[in-house]
């Protein structure tokens, strides 16, 4: 793991969407607790819906900075390891008083530099997988790692960090902001991890970058026009170039040829191939085209919150 994700995930005083201040003053405060493991059950998510709490000090509950690490395996040294490793997840959701359980006990593990697509019908948990590898939401049983250390349990800095800094996501709904030009809408997520005056000094870097990734995907025409004046296909362009912006280690795309019509979503699909050959881009996509997941080098399936086959 590099020495600037060791230290992005470290608990401590942060400016918001930002990285952690090395020189900030510790803030004080109460140890934190971890949740005792619970038995599945065979026709639920929890087979106790109310089990005790223990509390542990943070030292003996997350012994490497707030969080657990895996030991080291021997092939780490050869990109071939898993880059993404979720364990046992397990996640529902209420509706009233109804409790609908969407992943039972999930195992996937993503190798560095692998493009994995999870396929299924909708309503499967595609997206809840999605939404869990990213940090935008947590597991209630389970754990996620990420390049050797524990993340489903960071405190809110630390998960903005992550993504900020080596998570790329991609959405079936664009969300590219509309009063904004294609360029800007790009440097974006620039503009908000950086400070005013960090974003003025590498601004010109950033634009280079920025421009390249335009070039790369065929947009290097339209850097100055609005989300209103693209087309479906050039909007979805626009919005996997934001997402490599940052430079990410893991790009995760949830439905990115879902609004588009058959010939745009090949193009789209090529593009997320050639990145993840030519820069080596860890890649899990959620699909439940079977063609699209035909171009990525493994498949799985997603069976009622359950990986199949």
């Amino acid at each position: 793991m590099s020495d600037e994700l060791e230290r992005v995930l470290r608990v401590g005083p942060c400016v918001q969407g930002g990285l952690p201040l090395d020189n900030a003053p510790r803030l004080d405060l109460p140890p934190m607790t971890a949740v005792s493991s619970r038995p599945s059950h065979p026709d639920g998510p929890l087979a106790d819906p109310d089990p005790p709490i223990v509390h542990q000090e943070a030292s003996e509950a997350f012994p490497q900075r707030g969080m657990a690490s895996r030991e080291p395996r021997p092939d780490d040294d050869d990109g071939h390891y898993a880059h993404c490793l979720a364990t046992d997840l397990w996640k529902r959701y209420h509706k009233g008083t109804l409790e609908v359980p969407v992943l039972r006990g999930v195992n996937i593990e993503v190798r560095k530099g692998e493009f994995l697509a999870v396929v299924g019908q909708s309503g499967s948990g595609k997206s809840t997988l999605l939404h869990l590898l990213g940090t935008l939401d947590a597991p209630d049983r389970g754990e996620i790692h990420f390049a050797g250390q524990r993340i489903d349990n960071l405190p809110p800095a630390g998960r903005d960090t992550l993504r900020n800094r080596h998570f790329g996501m991609i959405f079936q709904f664009y969300h590219l902001l509309p009063e904004l030009t294609t360029l800007e809408n790009i440097l974006m997520p620039l503009m908000i991890t950086d400070s005013a005056w960090s974003f003025f000094r590498q601004r010109r870097q950033y634009k280079a970058t920025a421009l390249e990734l335009l070039e790369l995907i065929g947009l290097g025409h339209r850097l100055r026009h609005k989300p209103r004046e693209l087309s479906g296909g050039e909007m979805q362009r626009a919005a996997i170039a934001r997402a490599l912006v940052a430079k990410p280690e893991l790009l995760l795309a949830d439905e990115p040829t879902g609004n588009l019509d058959h010939e745009t979503g090949r193009q789209i699909i090529d593009i997320l191939r050639t990145l993840n050959r030519q820069q080596k881009l860890t890649i899990v996509m959620v699909t439940h085209d079977q063609a699209i997941a035909a171009e990525a080098d493994r498949t799985v399936r997603l069976v009622d919150g359950r990986i199949k086959g």
